[in-house]
């Protein structure tokens, strides 16, 4: 990463504001000080909220965005408007080669329809994917997509999202062949939709790709560590994430109210809160915040909308680690080899 990338900020997204934006962009200034930022939204309120972080203001550039997009706009008016919302600026940002890639906590059907429409899929991508690292067991996270940009998929599409997956787990997890599955309900070949299956048969034949298909894996599997990609239909992986955000929630909730039901237990919760806090801090989404639209002409982070500044300084990281690592080239040198294999 050349001390010249740039990332682009989305400064009006997010349910925490502005404020809220520019603290977490401040954070990630000071873990990558040799990027810098193009901030895009209302220049007054950026330039004051500015001024509380003199070490970002001398290494950002502000672009005016005369509107934003809210949580409830529907994509068709988003992209209507997106050439005078902060977000439909961030995406030209990268479009117009002004920025490396877009960072932006606003709305994702949003963020998603803009930034296929401005960028395009690459050659050799049918249809663009959300990725996101989910905490496991294991040594490392794991990668899980699609998340909710395609509902419905055929087995062309799933291949695609496997090695897109593959080639964002080289770059975020430093893995030489990471270890990839699909989303089923059994591990037995003949388990699932036809689509799944044949999904299967096509890499379980793609040995010449740097990745290891492992077969399938079971839901309540995923977070084992025992897999590095999990590949799934948008519609079963939005489920499947969101049940163990839910999931994750309720356990934090279930043991607050343990520790609080009686003296005994208080006195317990003060003996084991640094396991607590280790369980709290591995479960909290601002520590794995930052999904990624992998298959773009250009680099687009998703942050959780309700991320607070660390999340936000998290998915300026993810941003950094991509265009670091160059994943749009890995992205597309992989699907040059199964062309080339194919031809």
């Amino acid at each position: 990463m050349t001390s010249s990338a740039r990332i682009a900020v989305d400064a009006m997204g997010g349910d925490g504001g502005l404020f809220v934006m520019l603290d977490g962009v401040a954070m990630a200034r000071r873990r990558f000080p040799d990027l810098r930022y193009v901030l895009v939204g209302d220049e007054p309120a950026i330039r004051k909220g500015l001024s509380r972080h003199p070490n970002l203001e001398a290494a950002a550039d502000i672009v005016h965005a005369d509107g934003m997009v809210a949580s409830d706009d529907k994509p068709s008016q988003a992209i209507r408007r997106a050439r005078s919302t902060s977000m439909g600026i961030a995406i030209d940002q990268v479009k117009q080669g002004n920025a490396a890639a877009a960072v932006s906590a606003g709305n994702t059907g949003a963020l998603m329809a803009m930034a296929k429409v401005s960028l395009r899929t690459m050659p050799g991508i049918d249809r663009p994917a959300l990725a996101a690292l989910l905490p496991s067991l294991g040594e490392t996270d794991t990668v899980m997509l699609d998340l909710g940009a395609n509902t419905e998929c055929d087995a062309r599409n799933l291949v695609q999202f496997a090695v897109m997956g593959a080639a964002y787990a080289r770059t975020a997890l430093d893995l030489a062949r990471p270890r990839v599955a699909l989303l089923n309900i059994g591990t037995e070949d003949q388990k699932g939709t036809d689509i799944i299956r044949d999904a299967a048969a096509q890499l379980r034949d793609a040995g010449h790709l740097n990745l290891d298909f492992t077969g399938f894996i079971e839901g309540d599997r995923l977070s084992r560590g025992e897999i590095d990609v999990v590949v799934c239909d948008g519609f079963s992986g939005n489920i499947a994430l969101k049940t163990a955000e839910g999931t994750a929630r309720f356990v934090a909730d279930l043991l607050k109210r343990a520790f609080r039901s009686s003296v005994r237990s208080k006195i317990g919760f003060l003996i084991s809160k640094p396991a607590t806090e280790l369980l709290r801090d591995h479960l909290d989404p601002n520590n794995h915040n930052g999904a990624v639209f992998l298959g773009l002409n250009g680099l687009i982070v998703k942050s959780h909308g309700g991320a607070n500044a660390s999340g936000i300084a998290n998915a300026v990281g993810v941003a950094a680690k991509m265009v670091r690592d160059d994943l749009s080239r890995r992205i597309a040198d992989d699907l040059g080899n199964i062309e080339a294999r194919a031809a």
